[in-house]
Order: C-alpha cells, then structure tokens, then sequence
C-alpha cells in the first residue's frame, strides 16, 4: 500500500497559510497528516487551527518550543522585567482566551518525540532534537554530529523534524534520512536571494512496500492580505509586528529595544500583570 504523508509544521497561528497548504495537500493526494509543532503564536489562529488538524485527523502531533512557552506562561514562568517574557505572555493571554480548557490540556499532553513504522520503514518524528524542542542545535549550518542525534533515541531508517522553519533533506554519518519540510506560517532563508519567497512550505514523503518512494517539497500560494485582515478584525496584540512579518518575513520576538517600546505604547505589560493575578495558572507540575 502507496502511503502520502503530508508533513506539516510551524504553523504558528497562520490560519489562511495553514488552510492554502491543507487544499493543496488534499489536490496532492495526501493519505496521512503529520504536524511536528509550532502550532500558535504570533498569529491569530488559536482553536480554528485545532479545529482544521482535527478535521484531518492528523494521526501524528509532537509537542513544538511555542507551545511550551504558551503554557510556561499560563504558569507564570515570566520575568516581567524582560520585553520578550511580556511579549510571549501577552501572546499567551490571547490564546487563553481563545482556547477551551480541553484544548489547552491537550497541548500539555502532546509528547516531544514519537516513532512511527510504515511498511516496515522506522521513522522518528520531533519537532528540534528528540529530548528537547528549542534551540539552535539543527540549523542548516550546524555540525553533522548534531544531526546524528536525532537518532539517539530509537536507531530509525528516518529523522523528521521542524523548527528551522527551513527545508532539508540530508543524512547522518550512518546513512539515515533527515526530512525538514520547512514552515506554513513563517518561511525563512539565510541567503538573501530566497528570503523574498514567504509562501508556505511543507512536504509530502510517499513510503511504497519498498521504502521511501519519493520527496516532494512544496511551495504555496496564498492571500497574505486575509490574513492580516483577520489579524486586525480579531485585534491581535503586537498586530504592527505580524503584519510586517508576513510581508517581509522579519521577526522581532529578542529586538527587546522595540518590544519595549510597544509594550508602553499599549499597555501589554500592566494587562499582563492584571492577567497573572486573574487567571487559573500552575496547569502542569514542575
């Protein structure tokens, strides 16, 4: 049996990418959905974007570095002192809102590494390294021993992993295949020429009776202009930022100078307190 798995990830909170790259998906033939993390923030998509991998019945979901800091947050593990700690639980305030307790429970029971077996092929599916989920450690730079530890775990046939927010296909010193099917929601390239192209990425892997068959990274199109529109109707926080993201794929989460500065302007550090103080947090044991 011919099995079309539709690798998808680092979505986060791009809800018109994440439905472009879907119907693609879907054109493509797509028999599986794999979502390796990073589903929420800095965009507006938060339950409708559960509500879309549900619908797929994604039948394979690991646990990504935002999702752990949306619910660090939740449990005030913030320094209020720090722009970036302000930003992210300001981000987590907006998702609290939008999100139902079920659906927060089920992020914090989302694992961080998981294997999977198809037509005998062994795969192991993370969102960065198998034992944590942020960090620089698998960038398109880094050492090759770094990627032969995306096998430390399980001695699997294949490596999938996200977070780079960069395509990748290549190989550990022993030969095993490491797929990155690059990011719907924030498409990135060190080298200037590419970093223009901010459609959505994504990746199919096709396994035969044989072995892995063939593959296909892809591209999509998709309206930039709904999205920041929407961002607007639901009154995002930091909407300045997402808009200038999705139209020249600059982020600012550690430009600590200019958080700051939005922070006063709007307030986002007193809401954040007054959110601390309110909200039901200590959601998972430390």
């Amino acid at each position: 049996m011919l099995h079309k798995i539709a690798l998808l990830a680092d979505v986060h909170g791009n809800t018109t990418a994440l439905e472009a790259v879907v119907a693609d998906a879907f054109r493509e033939g797509a028999t599986e959905y794999w979502f390796l993390g990073d589903l929420i923030i800095p965009g507006p998509g938060s339950a409708n974007l559960l509500a879309i991998l549900k619908k797929l019945k994604v039948s394979v979901f690991v646990r990504g570095n935002w999702e752990d800091c949306f619910l660090d947050a939740l449990n005030g593990h913030i320094d209020l002192n720090d722009p970036t700690d302000v930003y992210i639980a300001r981000q987590a305030q907006y998702q609290y809102e939008h999100l139902s307790s079920s659906e927060i429970a089920f992020m914090e029971g989302l694992p961080l590494y998981l294997t999977k077996q198809i037509n005998g092929m062994k795969m192991g599916i993370s969102h960065h390294l198998p034992d944590r989920n942020c960090g620089g450690d698998l960038a398109t730079d880094q050492d090759q021993q770094n990627f032969d530890r995306l096998f430390s775990k399980d001695p699997s046939d294949l490596a999938v992993y996200a977070h780079i927010h960069h395509p990748i296909m290549r190989y550990s010193s022993a030969d095993q295949l490491i797929i990155n099917p690059g990011s719907i929601g924030q498409p990135f390239s060190n080298w200037t020429g590419h970093r223009p192209d901010l459609r959505p990425e994504y990746a199919i892997i096709e396994i035969d009776e044989t072995g892995l068959l063939q593959t296909l990274f892809k591209r999509v199109s998709y309206d930039r202009n709904k999205e920041i529109q929407e961002a607007k109707r639901q009154h995002l926080p930091y909407f300045e930022l997402y808009q200038e993201l999705l139209m020249t794929g600059r982020i600012h989460t550690h430009d600590k100078q200019r958080l700051a500065e939005i922070n006063r302007r709007y307030g986002y550090k007193k809401e954040v307190i007054e959110f601390l103080k309110k909200a039901p947090f200590n959601t998972r044991k430390r």
